[in-house]
Protein backbone atom coordinates (compact mmCIF):
# COMPACT_ATOMS: atom_id res chain seq x y z
CA UNK A 1 0.00 0.00 0.00
CA UNK A 2 2.67 2.53 1.02
CA UNK A 3 4.46 1.43 -2.45
CA UNK A 4 1.23 2.85 -4.10
CA UNK A 5 0.95 5.55 -2.49
CA UNK A 6 4.11 6.75 -3.24
CA UNK A 7 3.97 5.69 -6.88
CA UNK A 8 0.76 7.38 -6.76
CA UNK A 9 2.33 10.56 -5.46
CA UNK A 10 5.53 10.38 -7.26
CA UNK A 11 3.49 10.50 -10.44
CA UNK A 12 0.73 12.83 -9.58
CA UNK A 13 4.39 15.53 -8.65
CA UNK A 14 5.73 14.67 -11.94
CA UNK A 15 2.29 15.44 -13.93
CA UNK A 16 2.28 18.51 -11.64
CA UNK A 17 5.39 19.01 -12.67
CA UNK A 18 5.39 18.79 -16.49
CA UNK A 19 2.12 20.95 -16.37
CA UNK A 20 3.76 23.98 -14.77
CA UNK A 21 7.28 24.06 -15.68
CA UNK A 22 7.84 26.90 -17.85
CA UNK A 23 10.69 27.96 -18.58
CA UNK A 24 10.89 28.68 -21.88
CA UNK A 25 8.19 31.27 -21.48
CA UNK A 26 9.93 32.39 -18.40
CA UNK A 27 12.98 33.09 -20.61
CA UNK A 28 11.63 34.58 -22.97
CA UNK A 29 10.04 37.03 -20.43
CA UNK A 30 13.29 37.50 -18.79
CA UNK A 31 15.11 38.58 -22.03
CA UNK A 32 12.91 40.80 -23.14
CA UNK A 33 12.27 42.47 -20.05
CA UNK A 34 15.94 43.33 -19.54
CA UNK A 35 16.93 44.16 -23.25
CA UNK A 36 13.44 46.44 -24.01
CA UNK A 37 11.85 47.25 -20.56
CA UNK A 38 10.06 50.84 -21.47
CA UNK A 39 9.13 51.26 -17.77
CA UNK A 40 11.76 53.37 -16.29
CA UNK A 41 11.68 55.94 -19.88
CA UNK A 42 7.99 56.10 -19.29
CA UNK A 43 7.89 56.44 -15.58
CA UNK A 44 10.66 59.40 -16.22
CA UNK A 45 8.27 61.17 -18.99
CA UNK A 46 5.11 61.28 -16.85
CA UNK A 47 6.65 62.84 -13.84
CA UNK A 48 8.58 65.24 -16.38
CA UNK A 49 5.33 66.33 -18.62
CA UNK A 50 2.19 65.20 -15.99
CA UNK A 51 4.07 65.68 -12.58
CA UNK A 52 1.47 64.40 -9.55
CA UNK A 53 -1.26 62.35 -10.26
CA UNK A 54 -3.93 63.28 -7.93
CA UNK A 55 -7.45 61.51 -8.71
CA UNK A 56 -9.93 64.28 -10.18
CA UNK A 57 -7.59 66.67 -10.96
CA UNK A 58 -6.57 67.85 -14.47
CA UNK A 59 -3.16 65.77 -13.87
CA UNK A 60 -5.00 62.92 -12.94
CA UNK A 61 -6.84 62.93 -16.21
CA UNK A 62 -3.43 63.45 -18.23
CA UNK A 63 -2.46 60.34 -16.07
CA UNK A 64 -5.68 58.46 -17.33
CA UNK A 65 -5.09 59.15 -20.75
CA UNK A 66 -0.77 58.71 -20.69
CA UNK A 67 -1.56 55.45 -19.34
CA UNK A 68 -4.54 54.24 -21.75
CA UNK A 69 -2.59 55.67 -24.84
CA UNK A 70 0.91 53.80 -24.01
CA UNK A 71 -1.66 50.56 -23.94
CA UNK A 72 -3.22 51.19 -27.27
CA UNK A 73 0.14 51.78 -28.73
CA UNK A 74 1.19 47.98 -27.03
CA UNK A 75 -1.48 46.55 -29.30
CA UNK A 76 -4.50 46.55 -26.94
CA UNK A 77 -8.27 46.90 -26.82
CA UNK A 78 -8.02 49.38 -23.99
CA UNK A 79 -11.22 50.67 -22.18
CA UNK A 80 -11.53 53.09 -19.25
CA UNK A 81 -13.95 52.52 -16.62
CA UNK A 82 -15.38 55.99 -15.29
CA UNK A 83 -16.48 56.62 -11.91
CA UNK A 84 -17.57 59.22 -9.84
CA UNK A 85 -17.13 59.82 -6.62
CA UNK A 86 -16.93 62.34 -3.55
CA UNK A 87 -13.69 63.47 -3.53
CA UNK A 88 -10.89 65.59 -1.69
CA UNK A 89 -7.81 68.26 -2.20
CA UNK A 90 -6.65 70.68 -0.35
CA UNK A 91 -6.66 74.56 -0.57
CA UNK A 92 -5.09 76.32 2.20
CA UNK A 93 -3.63 75.38 6.05
CA UNK A 94 -2.16 77.45 8.62
CA UNK A 95 -1.12 75.31 11.77
CA UNK A 96 0.61 77.55 15.10
CA UNK A 97 1.40 76.21 18.66
CA UNK A 98 3.01 77.77 21.43
CA UNK A 99 2.66 78.15 25.21
CA UNK A 100 -0.21 80.48 25.40
CA UNK A 101 -3.39 80.89 23.18
CA UNK A 102 -1.92 84.75 22.52
CA UNK A 103 1.35 83.48 21.72
CA UNK A 104 0.78 80.80 18.73
CA UNK A 105 3.72 81.01 16.32
CA UNK A 106 3.23 79.04 12.76
CA UNK A 107 4.99 75.67 12.28
CA UNK A 108 5.29 74.06 9.01
CA UNK A 109 2.59 71.25 8.33
CA UNK A 110 0.34 69.69 5.69
CA UNK A 111 -3.17 68.70 5.62
CA UNK A 112 -4.39 65.06 5.58
CA UNK A 113 -6.87 64.03 3.54
CA UNK A 114 -10.70 64.30 4.57
CA UNK A 115 -10.04 67.24 7.10
CA UNK A 116 -13.36 69.44 6.95
CA UNK A 117 -14.10 71.73 4.47
CA UNK A 118 -13.28 74.83 6.38
CA UNK A 119 -12.67 74.80 10.32
CA UNK A 120 -10.98 76.51 12.65
CA UNK A 121 -9.68 75.28 15.78
CA UNK A 122 -7.59 76.27 19.01
CA UNK A 123 -7.04 74.49 21.86
CA UNK A 124 -5.01 72.91 24.18
CA UNK A 125 -2.75 70.24 23.01
CA UNK A 126 -2.77 67.11 24.91
CA UNK A 127 0.57 64.30 24.18
CA UNK A 128 -1.30 61.05 23.26
CA UNK A 129 1.95 58.81 22.42
CA UNK A 130 1.54 56.21 19.44
CA UNK A 131 -2.41 57.24 18.95
CA UNK A 132 -3.33 54.02 19.94
CA UNK A 133 -7.01 53.08 22.20
CA UNK A 134 -4.73 52.67 24.69
CA UNK A 135 -3.41 55.93 24.98
CA UNK A 136 -6.41 57.23 25.09
CA UNK A 137 -7.92 55.30 28.03
CA UNK A 138 -4.45 56.05 30.08
CA UNK A 139 -5.65 59.94 29.37
CA UNK A 140 -8.83 59.59 30.94
CA UNK A 141 -10.85 61.79 28.84
CA UNK A 142 -8.78 64.82 29.07
CA UNK A 143 -8.08 65.68 25.23
CA UNK A 144 -11.87 65.97 25.02
CA UNK A 145 -12.38 69.06 23.26
CA UNK A 146 -8.54 69.26 22.82
CA UNK A 147 -6.18 68.79 20.26
CA UNK A 148 -4.58 65.44 20.20
CA UNK A 149 -0.58 65.21 19.56
CA UNK A 150 0.22 61.56 18.10
CA UNK A 151 3.61 59.88 16.27
CA UNK A 152 2.67 58.32 13.31
CA UNK A 153 4.39 54.85 13.66
CA UNK A 154 5.51 53.50 16.85
CA UNK A 155 7.73 55.73 19.02
CA UNK A 156 11.42 54.41 20.17
CA UNK A 157 10.34 53.95 23.60
CA UNK A 158 7.40 52.06 23.11
CA UNK A 159 7.00 48.27 24.12
CA UNK A 160 8.09 45.21 22.13
CA UNK A 161 4.77 44.52 20.54
CA UNK A 162 3.31 47.62 20.33
CA UNK A 163 0.79 47.39 17.88
CA UNK A 164 0.80 49.96 14.48
CA UNK A 165 -2.55 51.70 13.11
CA UNK A 166 -2.72 53.64 9.96
CA UNK A 167 -3.01 57.30 10.37
CA UNK A 168 -6.49 56.68 9.37
CA UNK A 169 -7.00 54.24 12.22
CA UNK A 170 -5.27 57.15 14.79
CA UNK A 171 -7.87 60.44 13.50
CA UNK A 172 -10.52 57.70 13.99
CA UNK A 173 -9.65 56.98 17.56
CA UNK A 174 -9.01 60.46 18.59
CA UNK A 175 -12.66 61.65 17.07
CA UNK A 176 -14.11 58.83 18.76
CA UNK A 177 -12.84 60.23 22.08
CA UNK A 178 -13.74 63.70 21.74
CA UNK A 179 -10.65 65.31 20.23
CA UNK A 180 -11.29 68.77 18.97
CA UNK A 181 -8.20 68.30 16.31
CA UNK A 182 -5.33 65.88 15.61
CA UNK A 183 -2.04 67.06 15.09
CA UNK A 184 0.48 63.57 13.76
CA UNK A 185 4.04 63.64 14.01
CA UNK A 186 5.66 62.07 10.97
CA UNK A 187 8.83 60.02 11.81
CA UNK A 188 11.68 60.77 9.36
CA UNK A 189 14.33 63.49 9.93
CA UNK A 190 14.71 66.81 8.36
CA UNK A 191 11.60 68.25 8.61
CA UNK A 192 9.86 65.73 5.72
CA UNK A 193 6.29 66.06 5.74
CA UNK A 194 4.18 63.63 4.80
CA UNK A 195 0.18 63.63 4.03
CA UNK A 196 -2.44 60.90 2.90
CA UNK A 197 -5.96 60.41 4.36
CA UNK A 198 -7.06 60.91 7.84
CA UNK A 199 -10.35 58.56 6.99
CA UNK A 200 -10.80 55.28 7.26
CA UNK A 201 -14.05 55.37 5.17
CA UNK A 202 -12.91 57.81 2.49
CA UNK A 203 -15.48 60.47 3.50
CA UNK A 204 -14.78 63.53 4.93
CA UNK A 205 -13.56 63.42 9.14
CA UNK A 206 -15.25 65.81 11.81
CA UNK A 207 -11.98 67.29 13.14
CA UNK A 208 -9.11 69.02 11.38
CA UNK A 209 -5.96 66.37 10.82
CA UNK A 210 -2.67 67.80 9.66
CA UNK A 211 1.04 66.22 10.08
CA UNK A 212 4.34 67.93 10.70
CA UNK A 213 7.73 67.37 10.99
CA UNK A 214 9.54 65.09 13.45
CA UNK A 215 12.05 68.01 15.13
CA UNK A 216 9.02 70.34 16.00
CA UNK A 217 7.01 67.22 16.94
CA UNK A 218 9.19 65.96 19.16
CA UNK A 219 10.24 69.80 20.45
CA UNK A 220 6.23 70.08 21.49
CA UNK A 221 6.59 66.29 23.40
CA UNK A 222 9.53 67.61 25.45
CA UNK A 223 7.98 71.48 25.78
CA UNK A 224 4.57 69.63 27.19
CA UNK A 225 6.92 67.74 29.77
CA UNK A 226 6.94 71.47 31.34
CA UNK A 227 4.10 73.63 30.43
CA UNK A 228 1.03 72.91 28.70
CA UNK A 229 1.06 73.79 24.84
CA UNK A 230 -2.00 74.82 22.55
CA UNK A 231 -2.28 75.01 18.81
CA UNK A 232 -4.27 76.40 16.27
CA UNK A 233 -5.73 74.75 12.96
CA UNK A 234 -7.18 76.64 10.67
CA UNK A 235 -7.90 75.15 7.01
CA UNK A 236 -9.66 75.41 3.74
CA UNK A 237 -10.15 72.40 1.26
CA UNK A 238 -12.39 71.10 -1.31
CA UNK A 239 -14.48 68.26 -1.09
CA UNK A 240 -16.80 67.51 -3.75
CA UNK A 241 -17.83 64.87 -6.83
CA UNK A 242 -15.09 64.32 -9.32
CA UNK A 243 -15.13 62.15 -12.22
CA UNK A 244 -12.02 59.49 -12.30
CA UNK A 245 -11.46 56.72 -14.35
CA UNK A 246 -9.69 52.71 -14.05
CA UNK A 247 -7.65 51.93 -16.96
CA UNK A 248 -8.04 48.51 -18.16
CA UNK A 249 -6.44 46.44 -20.96
CA UNK A 250 -7.21 42.69 -21.46
CA UNK A 251 -5.81 39.23 -22.52
CA UNK A 252 -8.46 36.86 -23.03
CA UNK A 253 -7.87 33.72 -21.98
CA UNK A 254 -8.16 30.57 -24.90
CA UNK A 255 -9.66 27.75 -22.54
CA UNK A 256 -10.90 29.48 -19.30
CA UNK A 257 -11.93 32.72 -20.48
CA UNK A 258 -14.52 33.14 -17.63
CA UNK A 259 -11.49 32.94 -14.73
CA UNK A 260 -9.76 36.27 -14.28
CA UNK A 261 -6.53 36.94 -12.97
CA UNK A 262 -6.30 40.85 -12.32
CA UNK A 263 -2.53 42.36 -11.92
CA UNK A 264 -3.85 45.79 -10.59
CA UNK A 265 -1.49 48.84 -9.56
CA UNK A 266 -2.72 52.48 -8.10
CA UNK A 267 -1.66 55.04 -11.04
CA UNK A 268 -2.64 58.08 -8.91
CA UNK A 269 -0.59 59.85 -6.32
CA UNK A 270 -0.53 62.84 -3.70
CA UNK A 271 0.06 65.87 -4.76
CA UNK A 272 3.14 66.88 -3.15
CA UNK A 273 5.39 65.53 -5.62
CA UNK A 274 5.22 63.48 -8.40
CA UNK A 275 4.64 60.14 -6.83
CA UNK A 276 7.64 57.95 -8.32
CA UNK A 277 7.79 55.83 -5.80
CA UNK A 278 4.19 55.63 -4.88
CA UNK A 279 3.23 54.56 -6.83
CA UNK A 280 4.69 55.02 -10.37
CA UNK A 281 7.13 52.33 -9.66
CA UNK A 282 3.83 49.32 -9.27
CA UNK A 283 2.06 51.53 -12.30
CA UNK A 284 4.13 51.60 -14.54
CA UNK A 285 5.83 48.08 -13.97
CA UNK A 286 1.61 46.62 -14.81
CA UNK A 287 2.21 48.79 -17.81
CA UNK A 288 5.27 47.06 -19.09
CA UNK A 289 4.64 44.36 -18.28
CA UNK A 290 0.92 44.30 -20.54
CA UNK A 291 3.73 45.54 -22.90
CA UNK A 292 5.85 42.06 -22.36
CA UNK A 293 2.79 40.07 -22.85
CA UNK A 294 2.21 41.54 -26.31
CA UNK A 295 5.56 42.05 -27.48
CA UNK A 296 5.95 38.08 -27.14
CA UNK A 297 2.09 37.10 -27.76
CA UNK A 298 2.09 35.64 -25.20
CA UNK A 299 -1.42 33.47 -24.83
CA UNK A 300 -3.03 32.01 -21.46
CA UNK A 301 -5.58 30.09 -20.45
CA UNK A 302 -7.54 32.21 -18.34
CA UNK A 303 -8.22 36.06 -18.87
CA UNK A 304 -5.41 38.46 -17.71
CA UNK A 305 -6.74 42.02 -17.00
CA UNK A 306 -4.23 44.70 -16.41
CA UNK A 307 -5.66 47.79 -14.37
CA UNK A 308 -4.11 51.03 -13.48
CA UNK A 309 -6.62 51.98 -10.76
CA UNK A 310 -7.40 55.93 -9.45
CA UNK A 311 -8.38 56.84 -6.09
CA UNK A 312 -6.07 54.40 -3.91
CA UNK A 313 -4.79 57.74 -1.84
CA UNK A 314 -8.28 58.73 -1.18
CA UNK A 315 -9.74 55.81 0.06
CA UNK A 316 -9.85 53.02 -2.57
CA UNK A 317 -11.67 54.62 -4.56
CA UNK A 318 -11.19 52.84 -8.08
CA UNK A 319 -11.00 49.12 -7.16
CA UNK A 320 -14.03 49.76 -4.99
CA UNK A 321 -15.55 51.04 -8.40
CA UNK A 322 -14.12 47.69 -10.17
CA UNK A 323 -15.38 45.25 -7.43
CA UNK A 324 -18.79 47.26 -7.68
CA UNK A 325 -19.26 46.84 -11.62
CA UNK A 326 -18.14 43.50 -10.78
CA UNK A 327 -21.05 42.61 -8.37
CA UNK A 328 -23.74 44.43 -10.13
CA UNK A 329 -22.81 42.29 -13.29
CA UNK A 330 -22.68 39.06 -11.03
CA UNK A 331 -18.94 38.27 -12.09
CA UNK A 332 -17.33 38.22 -8.56
CA UNK A 333 -16.94 34.20 -8.91
CA UNK A 334 -15.18 34.99 -12.27
CA UNK A 335 -12.14 36.59 -10.47
CA UNK A 336 -9.73 33.66 -9.11
CA UNK A 337 -6.80 35.96 -8.00
CA UNK A 338 -5.67 39.19 -7.65
CA UNK A 339 -2.24 40.40 -7.95
CA UNK A 340 -1.82 44.13 -6.70
CA UNK A 341 1.63 45.92 -6.90
CA UNK A 342 1.85 49.15 -4.69
CA UNK A 343 5.47 50.26 -3.81
CA UNK A 344 6.47 46.75 -5.20
CA UNK A 345 10.31 47.24 -6.39
CA UNK A 346 13.20 44.66 -7.03
CA UNK A 347 10.75 41.38 -5.11
CA UNK A 348 13.36 38.35 -4.25
CA UNK A 349 9.84 36.14 -3.62
CA UNK A 350 6.05 35.91 -4.38
CA UNK A 351 3.71 36.73 -1.19
CA UNK A 352 -0.29 35.80 -1.36
CA UNK A 353 -2.95 35.56 1.26
CA UNK A 354 -3.45 32.12 1.00
CA UNK A 355 -0.80 29.80 2.27
CA UNK A 356 -2.15 27.02 0.08
CA UNK A 357 -0.69 28.52 -2.71
CA UNK A 358 3.49 28.43 -1.41
CA UNK A 359 3.92 25.32 -3.34
CA UNK A 360 2.99 26.31 -6.65
CA UNK A 361 4.73 29.36 -6.22
CA UNK A 362 7.92 28.11 -4.70
CA UNK A 363 7.72 25.84 -7.73
CA UNK A 364 7.83 28.77 -10.13
CA UNK A 365 10.17 30.75 -7.64
CA UNK A 366 12.77 27.90 -8.13
CA UNK A 367 12.53 28.23 -12.19
CA UNK A 368 13.32 31.89 -11.99
CA UNK A 369 15.99 31.31 -9.68
CA UNK A 370 17.53 29.02 -12.08
CA UNK A 371 17.49 32.29 -14.63
CA UNK A 372 18.86 34.68 -12.07
CA UNK A 373 19.74 34.40 -8.63
CA UNK A 374 19.45 37.14 -7.33
CA UNK A 375 15.70 35.94 -6.57
CA UNK A 376 15.53 34.05 -3.18
CA UNK A 377 12.52 32.43 -4.05
CA UNK A 378 10.77 33.90 -0.45
CA UNK A 379 7.30 32.81 0.25
CA UNK A 380 5.06 35.24 2.39
CA UNK A 381 1.75 34.17 3.04
CA UNK A 382 -0.68 36.81 5.28
CA UNK A 383 -2.80 39.86 4.74
CA UNK A 384 -2.89 43.22 5.51
CA UNK A 385 -5.23 45.95 4.32
CA UNK A 386 -4.93 49.80 3.01
CA UNK A 387 -4.13 49.33 -0.49
CA UNK A 388 -6.01 48.00 -3.61
CA UNK A 389 -5.90 44.73 -2.89
CA UNK A 390 -8.25 45.38 0.20
CA UNK A 391 -11.75 45.28 -1.68
CA UNK A 392 -10.94 42.26 -3.19
CA UNK A 393 -9.58 40.31 0.30
CA UNK A 394 -12.71 41.27 1.38
CA UNK A 395 -14.79 39.60 -1.13
CA UNK A 396 -12.70 36.39 -0.22
CA UNK A 397 -10.97 36.83 -3.52
CA UNK A 398 -7.11 35.99 -3.20
CA UNK A 399 -5.04 37.97 -2.97
CA UNK A 400 -0.40 37.95 -3.84
CA UNK A 401 2.56 40.67 -5.09
CA UNK A 402 6.06 40.68 -4.79
CA UNK A 403 7.60 39.51 -1.49
CA UNK A 404 11.00 40.54 0.49
CA UNK A 405 10.83 43.49 -2.06
CA UNK A 406 13.34 46.91 -1.23
CA UNK A 407 12.56 49.77 -2.29
CA UNK A 408 15.61 51.87 -3.47
CA UNK A 409 17.87 55.00 -2.54
CA UNK A 410 16.10 54.66 1.24
CA UNK A 411 12.88 55.76 -0.89
CA UNK A 412 10.40 55.11 2.22
CA UNK A 413 11.71 58.36 4.06
CA UNK A 414 9.90 59.48 1.11
CA UNK A 415 6.59 58.36 1.47
CA UNK A 416 3.88 60.63 0.66
CA UNK A 417 5.96 63.23 0.82
CA UNK A 418 7.57 66.14 -1.49
CA UNK A 419 10.16 64.03 -1.52
CA UNK A 420 8.77 61.19 -3.72
CA UNK A 421 10.69 61.99 -7.25
CA UNK A 422 12.20 60.24 -10.11
CA UNK A 423 15.64 60.43 -8.79
CA UNK A 424 14.71 58.02 -6.36
CA UNK A 425 13.76 55.25 -9.16
CA UNK A 426 16.19 52.19 -9.23
CA UNK A 427 15.79 51.36 -12.74
CA UNK A 428 17.42 47.56 -12.63
CA UNK A 429 15.15 47.51 -9.83
CA UNK A 430 11.96 48.27 -11.91
CA UNK A 431 13.10 45.64 -14.42
CA UNK A 432 13.15 42.87 -11.89
CA UNK A 433 9.67 43.81 -10.54
CA UNK A 434 8.21 43.33 -14.08
CA UNK A 435 10.26 40.20 -15.40
CA UNK A 436 9.71 38.65 -11.77
CA UNK A 437 5.72 39.39 -12.04
CA UNK A 438 5.05 38.79 -15.35
CA UNK A 439 6.47 35.42 -15.09
CA UNK A 440 4.32 34.56 -11.77
CA UNK A 441 1.21 36.26 -14.00
CA UNK A 442 2.25 34.18 -16.70
CA UNK A 443 2.19 30.88 -14.25
CA UNK A 444 -1.16 32.01 -12.80
CA UNK A 445 -2.62 32.47 -15.73
CA UNK A 446 -1.83 28.90 -17.37
CA UNK A 447 -1.52 26.55 -14.35
CA UNK A 448 -4.47 23.96 -15.12
CA UNK A 449 -5.46 24.36 -11.60
CA UNK A 450 -5.82 27.14 -8.84
CA UNK A 451 -5.88 25.06 -5.51
CA UNK A 452 -7.68 28.57 -3.98
CA UNK A 453 -10.97 29.68 -4.68
CA UNK A 454 -13.09 32.57 -3.45
CA UNK A 455 -14.19 31.93 0.36
CA UNK A 456 -17.35 31.82 1.74
CA UNK A 457 -18.36 34.58 4.35
CA UNK A 458 -17.69 32.27 7.41
CA UNK A 459 -14.36 30.92 6.45
CA UNK A 460 -13.41 34.74 5.33
CA UNK A 461 -14.38 35.63 8.90
CA UNK A 462 -12.22 33.50 10.35
CA UNK A 463 -9.19 33.88 7.69
CA UNK A 464 -9.78 37.95 8.91
CA UNK A 465 -9.41 37.38 12.30
CA UNK A 466 -6.45 34.96 12.35
CA UNK A 467 -4.78 37.95 10.25
CA UNK A 468 -5.48 40.23 13.27
CA UNK A 469 -7.86 42.19 10.98
CA UNK A 470 -10.87 42.67 12.50
CA UNK A 471 -10.17 45.46 15.41
CA UNK A 472 -8.99 48.04 12.20
CA UNK A 473 -11.57 46.50 10.15
CA UNK A 474 -13.95 47.26 13.15
CA UNK A 475 -12.56 51.13 13.39
CA UNK A 476 -13.15 51.26 9.44
CA UNK A 477 -16.50 50.38 9.90
CA UNK A 478 -16.25 47.52 7.40
CA UNK A 479 -16.46 44.70 9.75
CA UNK A 480 -20.02 43.35 8.83
CA UNK A 481 -19.74 40.06 11.18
Amino acid sequence: MKALFFLLCTTFSSVLNAQDHFSTPFQQINNEVQSHSEAYGNLKTATETIGHRLTGSEHGAKAEAYAFNLLKSYGYDVRYQPFEVESWSRLSNETKVGDSPGSLKKITSVTLAHSPVKVQVTAELIDLGNGLESDYQQDGGKVKGKIALVYLGILPSSPEHTPQLHRSEKAAIATKYGAAGIIIINGVKGGVLLTGTASVTGKLIPIPAVCIGLENGMRLKAALRNKAQFASLNMTNFSGMIKARNVIATIRGNTLPEEKMVLGAHLDSWDLATGAIDNGIGAFAIIDMARTFKKLNLSTSRTLEFVLFMGEEQGLLGSKAYLAEARNNQTLDQLRFMLNYDMTNNPKGFSSSRKEMEALFTEWGAQITSLDTGFKNIFYAGAGLHSDHQPFLLEGIPTGGGAAAELPNQAGLYYHSNGDTFRLVDEQGLKNTVRFSAMLAYALANTPEIPVRRQSEEALKIFLQENDLETPLRIAGEWRW
